[in-house]
């Protein structure tokens, strides 16, 4: 007869899960920036092409309102503080 002394060892391990459903940085038209300006605040903070930064720039103006960049809140907080220190009208809502 052979005997078998396999040991199993069981291991815990922490899982984090995301539970954010995600949001996003919704810019708004208003009458005191420029093209320009708008541009450059996409490309710099939130990583737009230029192609992309000029179709958002006349969404907004021509629309009112376009969803510059979607995620994670941690990720969009700082940059949606920052497009808003910058001077643009920038909101941050979930999904």
């Amino acid at each position: 007869m052979i005997w078998n002394n396999n040991t199993q060892e069981s291991e815990e391990t922490e899982v984090l899960v995301d539970t954010d459903t995600g949001s996003a940085i919704i810019l708004y038209n208003d009458d005191v920036n420029t093209f320009d300006h708008v541009i450059y605040c996409l490309i710099k903070y939130c990583k737009h092409t230029e192609e992309q930064a000029e179709q958002c720039a006349m969404l907004v103006h021509y629309k009112g309102k376009c969803t510059v960049k979607s995620g994670s809140e941690i990720v969009l907080i700082p940059i949606c503080e920052t497009l808003t220190e910058k001077g643009l009208s920038a909101v941050l809502e979930e999904l």
